[in-house]
């Protein structure tokens, strides 16, 4: 079984720049984590974009739903940035036959404390286990993106009525 990673940026990719005391969105941190987990299935990764998911317009996700779309795989990963990933999501919703899943980090990948490895494992079981459909994998849980929301005050992702 196949899985197709897309990296569009957000906070997993994020690197500190000291020059310019901020963070910015660096290369996709995808690969390093897939090699340090020792995965032992097919998968290919895919840059489409690199940006802070606050910065994705209309046409980002239009970018974003033609790649899915187009794409031979039925099981896709998609890392996004946490703020703007429920609306990614929806805006994946009619693609008919795939299983996609959306996960990000809160804390940069490259930081040691981080839930970028564990996002992107429960995002990898979903996209194994999971009927065709688009759903978002954060907090070690699986939601449906159209009853879900970040908590920015939590610092994780909820389930909404």
């Amino acid at each position: 079984m196949k899985i197709k990673f897309l990296t569009t940026g957000g906070t997993i990719d994020k690197v500190y720049f000291d020059a310019k005391s901020e963070f910015q969105v660096g290369p996709p941190q995808v690969t390093e984590l897939l090699r340090d987990m020792n995965v032992q299935f097919e998968h290919e990764v895919e840059s489409i974009l690199r940006k802070d998911s606050l910065d994705m317009t209309d046409a980002d996700r239009a970018l974003i739903r033609e790649r899915v779309a187009a794409d031979a795989c039925e099981r896709i990963v998609i890392t996004h940035g946490t703020d703007t990933m429920v609306q990614t999501a929806l805006a994946l919703r009619e693609i008919p036959g795939k299983t996609i899943v959306l996960t990000g980090s809160m804390q940069p990948a490259r930081f040691r404390a981080t839930d970028a490895t564990f996002n992107l494992g429960t995002a990898v079981a979903a996209a194994q286990t999971l009927p065709a459909g688009v759903y978002i994998a954060m907090n070690g849980r699986i939601f449906d993106p159209a009853h879900c929301r970040k908590n920015v005050a939590h610092h994780c992702f909820e389930e909404i009525p």
